[in-house]
Order: structure tokens, then sequence, then C-alpha cells
């Protein structure tokens, strides 16, 4: 087993979003920290961009409950270049690669200058890829893969209902249901329908109709076999009204508006389930194959988030406020 490889030493000290102490966004600090050393299966790598996620605002909060070795450096994703490589890794350094499952589960995260990466959770780029498109993608895509093919197992031709079709998730979600051959419905706003069918979706309805559940069995007489709102704006009643016996009815997200009825006979007395997931419990088998489907969609340009803004790292605390008040619309990137 060869000694660690190293590209070049680092400085010893980083700039690093971090907290002392879970609690609300204006605790988030921007300061200097010393450079993580990589373990044997580890890579240090060198981070160019990262994105900003609402579930990393329920970590930072405390809402969401993982262990959080303090200081804590906050945020999931990044794409970067590897500098140093354990003794156990494969990678070589100078390699671009990128991750999405860090800052959490006691895992440091990613919003710093350099980050700790076990091999096992990343991912080599592939050549010709716009790091700012892989970034923004990283999450939201594989959030997709795993509502649509692990927790709902959807099969080629299957009708599948995304609500929130021109969203983050949703848009991934459209994407990846139409190559896997399923039939794609989904909702958006007006102005989002042609994005919507270029992603694949057969059928575009206006989110906002009072008669979404009818218009969804229009264009699904049979029922749809996967109903997934990705906006966590959940009303069972339209679950009810469209889904086809048997249909698996994904839960990955809640817009707030309490404790939706639900229609239990409904549900039992027609084999509908109920897959609630997410992403942080994720297998490392499951977000690698993940990330095998979301390399192949990057590489053919197959994915297209949208970037909203690229920000420096000092607007970490910022950012953070303004994904708890729902003020952002597509993907907030932030460059260390």
């Amino acid at each position: 087993m060869s000694a660690q490889r190293d590209l070049a030493r680092p400085r010893e000290g980083m700039d690093a979003a971090y907290i002392e102490e879970l609690g609300p966004a204006e605790g988030i600090r921007v300061g200097v920290l010393p450079v993580p050393a990589p373990g044997p299966t580890d890579l240090l790598v060198e981070v160019d961009l990262v994105a900003a996620n609402p579930v990393d605002t329920f970590v930072r909060s405390g809402r969401y409950r993982t262990p959080v070795p303090f200081p804590f450096v906050v945020g999931r994703d990044l794409v970067g270049r590897v500098v140093a490589a354990g003794p156990g890794t494969s990678f070589e350094p100078g390699r671009r690669v990128w991750c999405n499952s860090l800052g959490h589960a006691g895992r440091q995260g990613s919003f710093a200058s350099f980050a700790v990466v076990p091999e096992d959770r990343a991912y080599p780029l592939p050549d010709g890829v716009d790091p700012a498109v892989a970034v923004a993608a990283a999450h939201p895509a594989a959030t997709a893969f795993l509502g649509l093919f692990v927790h709902a197992r959807l099969g080629p031709g299957e009708t599948v209902y995304i609500g929130g079709g021109a969203g983050n998730v949703g848009s991934a979600a459209v994407a990846m249901a139409a190559l896997a051959g399923a039939r794609v419905i989904c909702s958006a706003r007006p102005g989002d329908v042609e994005a919507c069918r270029a992603a694949g979706a057969e059928a575009v309805l206006d989110y906002r109709a009072p008669d979404l559940g009818a218009r969804i069995r229009g264009n699904a007489p049979g029922g749809v076999d996967v109903f997934w709102d990705t906006s966590g704006h959940h009303d069972f009643d339209v679950v009810a009204l469209t889904a086809a016996a048997g249909a698996r009815v994904v839960l990955a997200a809640a817009a707030g508006e309490g404790r939706p009825a639900l229609a239990v006979r409904d549900f039992y007395t027609r084999d509908l389930i109920l897959a609630g997931f997410v992403i942080s419990r994720a297998s490392v088998a499951d977000l690698a194959v993940a990330a095998a489907l979301i390399n192949h969609m990057l590489a053919r340009g197959q994915l297209r988030p949208r970037v909203a803004e690229v920000l420096p790292l000092g607007a970490t605390p910022e950012v953070h406020r303004r994904l708890e008040a729902g003020e952002v619309t597509g993907r907030v990137l932030l460059r260390p």
C-alpha cells in the first residue's frame, strides 16, 4: 500500500462557513479553520463550488437530528479537485470530483476551501461538464433517483405524476422518469411548460388549476402508478382521485401546510403505498448508482438545473436565511 499521494501541500488555514452550536442562520460564522487531514480511505478536495440546500438549514438549526462535531462546517454538495489521496484510495491528485453527502452523520460539510471526502462518496466529474451544472444537479438529481427508483420502484411503461415539474427535484425527476421509459405527467407554472416538455413530460398541467385532479385523471384514465408532489403541497384527495390500484405515493418534502387529511379508506381499499424518505439515510450503494446515472445524464446534457446565483462564501448566512424564508428559486451556488 502506497503512502498518501499529494498534488501540493495546502496551507494550514482555510476559509469556511461553520457553526459552533445549533441555532439560527445568524449563528453561521465565516472565518478560518485548520485544513482537515484525510484518512486512509479519504480524499482531500480543494473546493471550487458548493450548492445550498434546504436540508442544510435543517441540520444547522437542529431540526434534523444528526451527529454534529463542532466547529461544524455546513453544507453537503461540492465540486472540486483532489489535492491529496489516502493510501487506500484509487483517485489520483488532480482529478475533478463531486460529492452530495457531506455535512451530516458526523461528517464535516462542504462550505470551505478544502473538504475531506470519503472515497466511496466521491464521484468523478465527466470531462466537459460545467462544474456549476454538476454541483447544482448533484443533490436534487440524487433525490429524484431515490424517490423514483429506490422507494417508488418506477418501471418502464408506467405512468408517473410529478408535481412541481420545473423545480429543483421535479425537473430531474421528469428527465429521469422519461429516460427510464415511463410516461410522465407533471404540473408547473404556464411559463415552465416548454422546459418540462423538453425534459420529457408528455403532459404539463397548470399547478394552480382548481380541477387539477380531474385534469390528471383525464390524461391518465387508468390512474397513475407513481404520484410525487415534489413541492411538498400534499392533497391526498387528489391522490385518491388519480392513483391507480397499487400506486406508490412518494413523500420527501413538506410545505408547512400543517397536517393534510389522509383519505384512509381510499388508500387501504386500493392497496396504495405511502413511501416517505430522506436522502440523508440513503445507502452508499444507492448513492453510487444514482451518481452513475447523474454522470450519464450530465455528459449528455440531460440535466438542466437552474442556477439562480453564484455568490461568495461570505453570503452563507444570508442564503440560509433566504432558504428558510422561501425566497430562493433555482439553485444558489457559493464559491469558497
